[in-house]
């Protein structure tokens, strides 16, 4: 686990604290579609990101979701922090977007590292910061933009986030993340093909430079 660990955060934490995460964390594989977080639920660890990516979601008034922002490898994320610090439930839905590995951190240890690793400290801190201009992007995008440019925005975040021009979600489940209709998300796709800058096929949407 050591080796995984030192891969990805070892330009980033000091090699004492590479070997305590490695002495502490339990190490779990996740696959595309699993939830790894839910609302209402007690936080017990802290996440810290591996490889894959994974989805935060929140419930709005309708009981639909809200897409907030991404995760990537050496990610964290800042509402579960605020979740372990303060002993709260969860607010947001964590969706695993790809198959990945995580390693959790008992709650103990996190706050004990923050008194000990300047490191430490400083990741979470930039972690907080990182993921507030996500959700304030998000609140913009909502605010702001037009629906055909927040779905292309999700398009190319798609294509970034896995790594191909071929994003693989239905209509529906593109829908669902931009708390949108089905209907309104296909009208859409359509214009944009129109416009030459995705291709519609069968059972993929493709990116067109």
């Amino acid at each position: 686990m050591e080796e995984l660990i030192y891969k990805t955060y070892g330009g980033i934490f000091e090699k004492a604290l590479v070997e305590e995460i490695a002495s502490t964390a339990q190490l779990v594989e996740f696959h595309e579609g699993d939830i790894l977080i839910d609302i209402g639920k007690y936080i017990k660890t802290m996440p810290l990101l591996i490889s894959g990516a994974i989805r935060i979601m929140r419930e709005d008034f309708d009981a639909g979701e809200l897409l907030l922002y991404f995760l990537e490898k050496g990610d964290t994320c800042a509402m579960t922090l605020a979740c372990c610090m303060g002993y709260k439930k969860s607010q947001i839905r964590a969706v695993a977007e790809n198959d990945g590995l995580v390693a959790m951190i008992p709650i103990g240890k996190m706050e004990e590292w923050l008194g000990r690793y300047k490191s430490w400290r400083a990741f979470v801190f930039e972690s907080y910061n990182n993921r507030l201009q996500e959700m304030l992007t998000a609140i913009d995008s909502i605010a702001f933009l037009k629906m055909d440019e927040r779905l292309y925005n999700y398009l190319l975040e798609k294509s970034k986030i896995n790594g191909s021009k071929t994003i693989t979600q239905t209509h529906q489940e593109i829908a669902n993340d931009l708390n949108s209709s089905r209907v309104v998300v296909s009208r859409l796709l359509k214009a944009l093909e129109n416009e030459g800058r995705i291709r519609l096929n069968r059972n993929n949407i493709l990116l067109i430079d």
